[in-house]
């Protein structure tokens, strides 16, 4: 009995105290201050498992490795996400380098040990986006899903993508789009003069 009493008072005195020290305008919000080792742990495998977990029921699509969509999803890379995760060639950005956590630099990808778990895991994220960390939730801005899936499919280039590669396939993307459901129209014209592109992929 008295056990239980020490713990139920102990957490009333810890809730107590949180109270104050955040009613108190003590917690440090600046983003050029980073989080202590051990919060910044706690945060970054309640995030991953997370993240995991939602993840892992998602269907990959079946022609998700077709040149195709990547490089339909390097059109909306190149206007939604270079500014945070860089292009090949890219050192850094004013934007990125003032952002805590500093978000992941996508020309250098680690090794994937599951790849269709990786494809699930990049598509929930630009999906529903990351809380308190800058990551938006683009299906929130109008991205249809068909539409993320292309930009996975173009995160999943190998790595060996150059600046010049990349490029040429921006240049040859349908731009900034939103929702593909109009693409099978479209791609009878990118097929007829997107060629070499494409190759850049193999």
């Amino acid at each position: 009995m008295k056990i239980a009493i020490t713990i139920v008072a102990t957490l009333a005195f810890l809730g107590i105290f949180a109270g104050i020290f955040i009613y108190a305008g003590w917690v440090n919000v600046a983003a050029d201050v980073p989080h202590e080792p051990y919060v910044f742990k706690v945060l970054e495998v309640a995030r991953e498992q997370a993240i995991r977990r939602d993840a892992s029921g998602l269907s990959v699509p079946a022609d998700l490795s077709d040149p195709k969509r990547a490089r339909r999803g390097s059109g909306n890379y190149d206007a939604m996400c270079v500014n945070c995760h860089l292009s090949p060639g890219q050192e850094n950005s004013e934007i990125r380098r003032g952002m805590y956590p500093e978000p992941p630099n996508l020309t250098h990808p680690e090794p994937a040990t599951d790849g269709v778990l990786q494809s699930r895991i990049r598509f929930w994220v630009i999906k529903h986006g990351i809380k308190a960390s800058g990551m938006p939730a683009w299906s929130k801005g109008g991205v249809s899903d068909q539409a993320i899936w292309d930009l996975v499919a173009f995160l999943n280039c190998p790595p060996s993508l150059d600046a010049t590669s990349y490029r040429q396939l921006v240049h040859a993307s349908d731009g900034h789009v939103h929702d593909s459901a109009d693409h099978s129209r479209e791609e009878h014209s990118s097929d007829e003069h997107h060629h070499e592109p494409d190759q850049s992929l193999h």
